[in-house]
């Protein structure tokens, strides 16, 4: 069994645990996030240093920065079937944009399954990463985030250019 570890990093959206699974991410969660596992869940704690959180730490800081807009790291990402088409799919949505969860539905062939990909999307580990808060209600209202709706706001405005100083805000 590949081993577990974790490490904390600071950021614009306050605290970030960051999961490896060996060299690979496999969780990124928020304070206070939805569906964040227990900790005892996160492994023992790791060198920051280390393989992936130094480069997921430095691809942070540049996409805060407004210099990053895809994501390049290794992804360990454990769930069904359906939960990784999703996931795959929302790496698919281009940076300041948004899908309604009917239309990433539509996009993975199964377009009356916008409640189960709302789930999915809800279930996904690496917030951010994986970005999850591209995705909107049908009127293009915000609905369910697992890091809240307040962070999603702001995600999408600092990806729109419309709140770049906002999403500094939400530190601590």
């Amino acid at each position: 069994m590949t081993t577990r570890t974790h490490t904390v990093i600071d950021s614009p959206v306050g605290p970030l645990t960051l999961v490896a699974t060996g060299a690979a991410l496999s969780g990124l969660y928020m304070t206070e996030q939805r569906h964040r596992p227990p900790e005892e869940n996160f492994g023992a704690p790791g060198d920051p240093d280390d393989a992936p959180f130094a480069e997921t730490a430095r691809q942070l800081a540049s996409y805060f920065a407004g210099d990053l807009t895809d994501f390049d790291l290794p992804l360990k990402l454990t769930g069904t079937p359906f939960q990784r088409r999703v996931w795959e799919e929302l790496c698919r949505i281009p940076y300041g944009e948004t899908l309604s969860y009917g239309q990433l539905a539509d996009r993975i062939g199964q377009p009356t399954a916008s409640r189960a990909v709302g789930l999915a999307n809800g279930k996904n580990p690496v917030g951010i990463v994986v970005p999850c808060h591209r995705v909107v209600g049908s009127t293009g209202s915000l609905t369910g985030y697992g890091g809240g709706l307040d962070r999603k706001r702001r995600l999408l405005d600092f990806e729109s250019g419309s709140g770049l100083v906002g999403v500094w805000d939400l530190v601590g």
